[in-house]
């Protein structure tokens, strides 16, 4: 897949990873798009060779900001998708059927949006492990 039609399914699958009501709450934030985790956010995350991350979220949590966040130049969080995790993790859920392929990058572009905007509300690892085993598919 190329990276175009990556980010296009990125943008049509964010309303459905996030309820209605929490949209309007995420600010500040920019989405990207990158390959695979460069090498200082694997070393940030103790990452092994053969580990990867999907998504990645970096900066400053809903919960964590005072009331002077924003003011003056702040600049936006971040979550990234991993574009290749992210494919990697489609095809092994394809289960040797290649035509299932572009339907499971979408269930795995909303899981992880959905999880890394869980961390974007302040929900540790821990925290986004146990809502995720309640969610409903």
């Amino acid at each position: 897949m190329n990276p175009e039609q990556f980010e296009q399914i990125v943008a049509q699958e964010f309303p459905g990873a996030i309820p209605e009501k929490f949209r309007p709450l995420i600010r500040n934030v920019a989405f990207v798009v990158e390959d695979e985790p460069s090498d200082d956010v694997r070393a940030e995350e103790g990452l092994e060779g053969d580990e990867t991350l999907l998504g990645y979220y970096r900066g400053v949590p809903t919960t964590a900001r005072g009331d002077m966040y924003g003011i003056g130049g702040v600049l936006p969080d971040s979550i990234v998708l991993y574009q290749l995790p992210i494919e990697e993790e489609a095809e092994f859920l394809c289960t040797g059927n290649p035509a299932l392929f572009e339907d499971r990058v979408r269930k795995v572009v909303r899981e992880t949006i959905w999880h890394e905007v869980a961390h974007h509300f302040g929900m540790d690892e821990e925290e986004v492990a146990r809502r995720e085993a309640g969610r409903e598919e």
